[in-house]
């Protein structure tokens, strides 16, 4: 029967028409389409991205950009510091600081200066300790349990376990008053920062008072405010500034207003001194208000206290979660002391390089300038931090080093990104954070409980900020929901 009659007779033509076949899409090639329309973004042009994601367990490569070259990290160079301090260092080990004698201990006298020998320890902080007094106060009930209660000379600062500049190579000067850019030393107080408390007046005239924490001597102050009776405008207000050697607070206050300043301490020796002096005055310690810098050598033989600060596995997260800038660089110079030639930063440098390249990170895709990424003389390929995020991943001590990474939509500085997604939870990554330079680099557990490792840096945009951070997240969130599963031992053979 031809068509023709078919069609005549109403019988239905046995010809069938198939559709053109339609390849399917890989959920890689999805993933990595998708990741290109966010980073091909026009707000983008003129930015300069660094991305590479790996799957470490099969060996796979899911997406790459600029996975070799050079990018200013900011502060995913505590990834590295961190790293690299825990795998050397170890998890137990413990900063100490001395108390000694110069001079004999009679009669609850001790006749001579007290030696406070330090050797970086991060931790005497409130963000640590809760309040710090209290562990200075324990010192100084130490110090009395020794058969101390009398000091008749001075309070020295002795020793110099981290010689050198105390600020790292590279920082802008012109930050120096604010708490993320404090100098460290071998005695270091309180992140670096005190908080200044500045008070109106009663009485309409009266001057400003001022306070200081954690100790009145951690920094030096000068008040020039009015108390005055009607509302100060935000441009009257006070303000701090450092000028010819001391933080001058000027400005207005209403009666019993207040105001608080967060600044950096520039003496950081001074400053634990002043806090141990007024601790042992509390304690009912007699003691002289002279402070001294003593560089020579110290025979310590005359130990009165032995002090010993928490683990590394401990202070690791109030490096990383929130980003602690001095904590870093207390990691970076104790390496240099610990394996090199002194606690410096240039043999902090070199102990931190030769890790990296133990790991098998190219030399040239690193350039370690200081341990906390605020110089902006840092540089790092996104391939060098996945090398490193393996190193740990790979590593007895993985664990440790992964919960003291911030977590997404939790804690640290991602708690508000990502929050109510897929993804909460599911991150735990470092970020960076520098003028015209971006970083969120960690890893990501899957929909599927697979483990991806990322990194993710960008530079030199003139878009919005939250623009670049809208992109990070958005990539973490597609990796958080793939459906990849663990590798099952079928085929791993």
């Amino acid at each position: 029967m031809g068509a023709s009659v078919a069609r005549a007779q109403g019988v239905a033509s046995t010809t069938v028409v198939t559709p053109p076949r339609v390849p399917a899409v890989s959920p890689w090639a999805s993933l990595r389409a998708g990741i290109d329309s966010l980073l091909d973004d026009p707000a983008f042009a003129n930015a300069h991205w660094g991305v590479l994601i790996v799957d470490p367990v099969r060996g796979d490569t899911l997406y790459s950009r600029n996975a070799g070259k050079l990018f200013m990290p900011a502060s995913n160079e505590k990834l590295i510091t961190g790293a690299v301090a825990l795998a050397r260092l170890g998890p137990t080990y413990r900063w100490t600081t001395l108390l000694a004698a110069r001079g004999r201990v009679k009669a609850g006298t001790l006749n001579g200066d007290l030696l406070v020998i330090g050797s970086g320890d991060p931790s005497m902080s409130d963000a640590m300790r809760g309040d710090v007094r209290a562990s200075f106060d324990s010192l100084a009930d130490q110090l009395k349990a020794a058969g101390v209660k009398r000091i008749t000379g001075r309070l020295v600062h002795a020793g110099d376990a981290m010689p050198g500049d105390i600020y790292g190579l590279g920082w802008a000067h012109d930050d120096f008053d604010e708490p993320y850019s404090a100098p460290v030393d071998e005695l270091f107080l309180n992140e670096g920062f005190a908080r200044v408390v500045v008070r109106a007046g009663t009485k309409v005239g009266r001057g400003a008072t001022a306070s200081v924490l954690p100790a009145a001597g951690a920094v030096p102050i000068r008040t020039m405010v009015r108390t005055v009776a009607a509302p100060v405008a935000p441009s009257e207000r006070p303000q701090v500034a450092w000028e010819d050697g001391a933080y001058l607070v000027r400005g207005s206050l209403t009666v019993r207003d207040s105001a608080m300043f967060a600044v950096a301490i520039r003496e950081p020796g001074r400053a634990w001194l002043a806090a141990l002096r007024e601790a042992l005055v509390r304690r009912g310690v007699s003691v002289r208000a002279q402070y001294a810098r003593d560089t020579a050598r110290v025979n310590v033989r005359d130990t009165l206290v032995r002090w010993l600060s928490p683990t590394l596995a401990q202070v690791l997260p109030v490096l990383e979660k929130p980003s602690q800038n001095q904590i870093a660089e207390l990691f970076f110079r104790t390496l240099g002391g610990a394996f090199d030639s002194a606690a410096t930063e240039r043999a902090g440098r070199r102990v931190v390089t030769a890790q990296l390249v133990s790991w098998g990170v190219d030399s040239s895709h690193v350039a370690v300038r200081d341990g906390s990424g605020l110089s902006r003389h840092d540089y790092v390929a996104p391939d060098a931090l996945i090398r490193v995020l393996d190193a740990m991943r790979r590593s007895a001590d993985s664990t440790t080093f992964r919960s003291s990474l911030p977590v997404a939509g939790v804690d640290g500085t991602i708690a508000n990104r990502l929050r109510g997604t897929l993804a909460q939870g599911r991150v735990q990554a470092k970020t960076g954070t520098l003028d015209k330079a971006r970083s969120l680099s960690g890893y990501v557990t899957t929909s599927g409980g697979a483990t991806l490792l990322f990194s993710m840096l960008a530079n030199n945009w003139t878009t919005n900020v939250r623009a670049v951070e809208r992109v990070q997240d958005a990539i973490a969130l597609r990796l958080a929901i793939l459906p990849l599963g663990p590798l099952a031992d079928a085929d791993r053979r």
